[in-house]
């Protein structure tokens, strides 16, 4: 698939001289002035995109040609007049983009004041208003990585409320010269245990899946943590993932693109160009709910959809045309406390965690006991694999969007009839794991 696209065209306006080192209530941005990070290596300003002359306040990396936005202000209310955009803070500290008769065409709407802004660009490419009023020179009361647009850069977080379930998210640009909202959105699902998710519409795409205390579980994570930390943290009130670099000379993003594909991206000083790292969704098995509930999507085999040990097509004939749709049904009902047990399957790509419950501090035998106890639970696995593992991720009713992985995956216990345990392979043996404590670092 040609990529040319990914490498976004930008055009720096041609009368920029003056660069700043800050903004102040007496010393607002012009359309001829950038605003430059410590150390060179990002600059603010108003910039066009391609061969639009439409004009945004963008942050972009200063040395990289072609011009590379990574964040934008005024991205659904563009300047249509060049040579007249005024980036400014206000008395209260919130940032505003006027246009040539000085109507504010956005705001930051920052919900803390400050007594005496001051705005920086930090060598992180975050925008921030420092309040220069208090005793903390410090203190920052706005920041533009809270309200990240279509690029996740080193440091930034994507939040999820677990009280609100309020989020922020990666949003793809409209199309490669318009940074406008897009319809595809990448954000941390908070219910349940809380997965990362790729929409388009508010309908769910695709998923990364849970964290399994390395990364993502549908994510190949071995490779990735040469190169970066990822932390996944989660309080009683919220849950954030970001990702740091093991070195810190590496150039890198994380995009949400306009067909909605997640792409890491690392700047090559001998091509000098952007090179692509890593995408995903990496084939159809990764398309959501590809083969219905209680089943098993194998990239590698034909037809590339199974229902589960023990499970049959809801629909043979619809099946057999390779619609899977509708899933499948249980060839036998569970006995619930009348000796249930589970098959156990490996390498896997874990199911949905929407409607999943968890608990950090379990065994695994534990958790099989929790699952037992209750006629809902129909799966089982170690929330956290590190080591030994540890931890309890219970599923209830239909299994979902459950496939191979791709290359390292994990163990997943599904619950069977005590009918039907004798009658597979892979039939869970119980042994004894040792206890640890999860942390999301």
């Amino acid at each position: 698939m040609m990529i040319v696209w990914f490498s976004l065209l930008f055009s720096l306006i041609p009368s920029i001289s003056t660069r700043l080192s800050s903004i102040t209530l007496d010393q607002p941005l012009h359309h001829n002035e950038t605003l430059v990070s410590a150390s060179g290596t990002f600059e603010a300003g108003f910039f066009s995109t391609g061969s639009s002359q439409r004009q945004y306040f963008c942050i972009c990396y200063k040395n990289i040609s072609p011009r590379t936005i990574v964040w934008v202000a005024n991205r659904n209310t563009p300047l249509d007049n060049n040579f007249t955009g005024v980036f400014k803070v206000s008395d209260e500290g919130n940032l505003v983009v006027l246009d040539g008769i000085g109507a504010s065409v956005w705001s930051s709407n920052a919900s803390t004041t400050s007594q005496k802004p001051i705005v920086q660009l930090l060598d992180s490419g975050n925008l921030v208003v420092k309040d220069g009023g208090t005793n903390s020179p410090e203190k920052v009361v706005w920041q533009s990585f809270d309200f990240p647009g279509d690029t996740l850069l080193p440091g930034m977080k994507l939040r999820s409320s677990l009280v609100t379930g309020a989020h922020s998210s990666l949003t793809s640009w409209r199309d490669t010269e318009d940074p406008a909202l897009g319809e595809y959105s990448m954000y941390i699902d908070p219910r349940g245990f809380p997965q990362r998710v790729t929409t388009k519409g508010g309908t769910w795409l695709y998923r990364a899946g849970s964290w399994n205390g390395y990364q993502f579980s549908g994510v190949p994570w071995q490779l990735l943590h040469n190169f970066f930390n990822y932390y996944f943290v989660l309080t009683p009130k919220e849950v954030y993932y970001e990702y740091e670099l093991l070195e810190p000379s590496v150039v890198t993003r994380f995009v949400i693109n306009q067909e909605g594909l997640g792409q890491r991206f690392t700047w090559s000083e001998r091509t000098q160009s952007w090179e692509l790292f890593a995408s995903g969704p990496r084939d159809q098995c990764e398309n959501y709910g590809l083969c219905g509930a209680n089943s098993v999507c194998k990239i590698n085999s034909y037809p590339i959809c199974e229902c589960l040990e023990g499970f049959l097509p809801k629909f043979e004939e619809k099946w057999r045309s390779l619609d899977w749709s509708d899933g499948c049904v249980r060839g036998t009902k569970l006995g619930c406390d009348d000796g249930d047990g589970f098959v156990k399957y490996e390498g896997m790509r874990l199911p949905d965690t929407s409607s999943s419950w968890f608990d950090t501090s379990m065994s695994l035998d534990e958790c099989e006991s929790v699952c037992l106890k209750n006629c809902s639970c129909t799966a089982y696995t170690s929330l956290d694999i590190r080591g030994d593992g540890s931890g309890c991720l219970l599923w209830f009713g239909n299994i979902v969007d459950m496939g191979k992985h791709v290359s390292q995956g994990q163990e997943i216990y599904i619950r069977m009839a005590a009918s039907e345990l004798g009658t597979f392979n892979f039939v869970f043996k119980h042994k004894k794991n040792k206890c640890m404590t999860l942390r999301f670092l």
